[in-house]
């Protein structure tokens, strides 16, 4: 089993910055994909930003040079470092890992940003 650890979230006004962290642990024996999807309200589950264990990153494009996402694969542990937040980002942001050669996928519980003035 993986446990994901989320921190970070919170509010902030428009144009502000704010930071999440997630850190794994538990029974990860493969080079993991790991990354952020967020859902807001009414809206589907959809893709932030995924990185695998070696630095390849895919960003959507809503996000793409605003948000940074960082990986410390001895900590099993990414970062997002979200800039020139904007109302729309409002959402509840999941951390997400996924283990390609099990074809397992886990969640964390989730954090609230809200971007408000």
């Amino acid at each position: 089993q993986v446990q994901l650890a989320e921190s970070g979230g919170g509010l902030v006004e428009p144009g502000g910055s704010l930071s999440l962290s997630c850190a794994a642990s538990g029974s990860i024996f493969s080079s993991p994909v790991m990354g952020w999807y967020r859902q807001a309200p009414g809206k589907e589950r959809e893709l932030v930003v995924i990185i695998s264990s070696g630095g390849s990153i895919n960003y959507a494009d809503s996000v793409k040079g605003r948000f940074t996402i960082r990986r410390d694969n001895a900590k099993n542990t990414v970062y997002l470092q979200m800039n020139s937040l904007r109302p729309e980002d409002t959402a509840v942001y999941y951390c997400h890992l996924h283990l390609p050669m099990y074809g397992k996928t886990y969640w964390g519980q989730g954090t609230q940003v809200t971007v408000s003035s």
